[in-house]
């Protein structure tokens, strides 16, 4: 068996910033890209797909600067770097290319027989200039995900980058003037700037990050009757019935926990288990923590770290809220905190009432399915909820019992590479939806055409109305 490899001495990110942009450049900057939306220039598929084409080359291009910049703040190990982020956006990239000319084609509709003869259809089309807030945890598949949507629907660009992943957001404000058209701009600052965007109409926002931050962006768009779509998080859970093979879920519970060192919003944030299974399936998570970094996770080259040091102590905190099975161990100075899972959970406990995004992993036991669908009913609406069972049973009354983002069944987080399968949250864990269709549908309007003919006979409908004229409409009106 080959050594596992030993992750290098860990160096502490520069204090790294970005400017701020002064925001009396922002009403230049809209107006400009209003202009140029309303010159038509966005709306041809031939326009759509060059830029599209373009930021595939830029990712190609430059593999190397994207996973340096996102090693910098969180060391996030270089393959999964690229499996997790720019994989994902190339992805993303060749499902919009292969579809899109399908996508825009206008929508024939059926009519009701008091619009006969007539022709009814839907049009997609762009919404204008949109505003893109990305986060921090993915900054590249995060950012530029919405930003394929947004382009592929023929829409003008503002694109503003995390602050808190500021080699990430230079990076991308040196890379896209280079290989996108003016029609797409990068915007880079911190809360200030970004308040500053808001106080501006937009045609659509769209949001990526925290249920704090999403409130603050929903009441200013709120004031110019913006649509938004807010990527949320929130807890979800990992329910799993004794039926399951317990070495594979483990694996894969494990997996989407400690992925990015838990910096993840789709990351399970709590086990439910058959308490007869409980103990067998620590066991299994601890085999599985193991085998995803080795004996000491901190010298594993598959394993990051926290993104900032006041992120590092709100996680550690949140350690006290059950005890350690397996992990617990911390580091303030490289931000280190140890895959740990967590048994004898207080339910009252911030680690419970928190989202936590960071490597720990509560286990509580239930009953049975109907204590645990229960538990996930009194709480706010996740993100995704995973079920792991053999039971068709469970599985459908899971589906009709709960509502979630997303209900993924025997694995967790691998939805989001669903291709045609919209990512989005519902309730408290977001609204609106992107990815494939989905994401071009919600940076479109669907526009509704009517043609009708010029021909008197057709004006049935207008006064004077006759009792003659009453009884044929209604019952015109029955039959459509």
């Amino acid at each position: 068996m080959a050594p596992r490899k030993q992750r290098p001495a860990h160096k502490s990110p520069s204090a790294g910033t970005v400017a701020e942009t002064p925001a009396g450049k922002i009403p230049p900057l809209r107006d400009r890209l209003r202009k140029i939306f309303y010159s038509g220039q966005t709306r041809p598929l031939a326009w759509r797909r060059a830029q599209l084409q373009a930021l595939l080359g830029m990712l190609e291009e430059n593999e190397e600067a994207i996973q340096q910049a996102l090693a910098e703040r969180m060391a996030k190990p270089p393959f999964e770097a690229w499996l997790s982020e720019t994989a994902m956006v190339a992805a993303h990239l060749r499902h919009t290319l292969a579809h899109l000319r399908r996508w825009m084609r206008p929508r024939r509709t059926g009519l009701p027989l008091l619009l006969w003869p007539g022709r009814g259809r839907v049009l997609p089309e762009p919404k204008g200039v949109v505003l893109i807030l990305g986060p921090w945890n993915y900054p590249l598949q995060m950012t530029l995900g919405p930003l394929v949507d947004a382009l592929a629907a023929g829409n003008c660009v503002v694109l503003k980058p995390s602050e808190k992943a500021p080699e990430v957001s230079r990076l991308l404000a040196r890379l896209i003037p280079r290989y996108l058209d003016p029609a797409v701009a990068v915007v880079e600052g911190g809360a200030s700037t970004a308040q500053a965007l808001l106080e501006h109409p937009w045609d659509h926002v769209f949001y990526t990050g925290g249920e704090a931050v999403a409130r603050l962006v929903y009441a200013a768009a709120a004031q110019h009757l913006t649509p938004v779509t807010l990527e949320l998080g929130g807890k979800n859970p990992a329910l799993v019935l004794a039926d399951a093979p317990l070495a594979i879920t483990a694996q894969r519970i494990a997996w989407g926990r400690f992925l990015n060192a838990g910096q993840v919003c789709l990351s399970p944030d709590y086990v439910l288990v058959e308490q007869r299974v409980e103990q067998a399936l620590l066991a299994e998570l601890k085999t599985a923590v193991e085998r995803l970094f080795g004996p000491d996770p901190a010298k594993s080259s598959d394993y990051g770290r926290m993104v900032d040091d006041g992120h590092f102590r709100r996680v550690a905190a949140l350690m006290s809220g059950g005890r350690p099975v397996t992990g617990g161990q911390t580091d303030p100075k490289t931000r280190y905190i140890a895959p740990t899972v967590l048994t004898r959970v207080n339910l009252k406990s911030p680690l419970m009432r928190e989202e936590v995004f960071g490597p720990l992993l509560p286990v509580i036991p239930v009953k049975g399915l109907d204590q645990a669908l229960e538990f996930v009913r009194e709480r706010p609406k996740p993100l995704a909820l995973y079920l792991f069972t053999r039971s068709r049973h469970a599985r459908r009354r899971a589906a009709l019992e709960t509502s979630s983002g997303a209900l993924v069944l025997n694995d967790t987080v691998v939805h989001i590479a669903g291709g045609e399968l919209p990512f989005g949250g519902v309730g408290a864990s977001g609204l609106g939806a992107y990815h494939g269709r989905a994401g071009f549908l919600e940076f479109s309007h669907q526009k509704p055409v009517l043609l009708r003919l010029f021909h008197p006979n057709l004006n049935f409908h207008h006064p004077p109305f006759r009792p003659w004229k009453e009884w044929i409409l209604r019952r015109v009106f029955r039959r459509s």
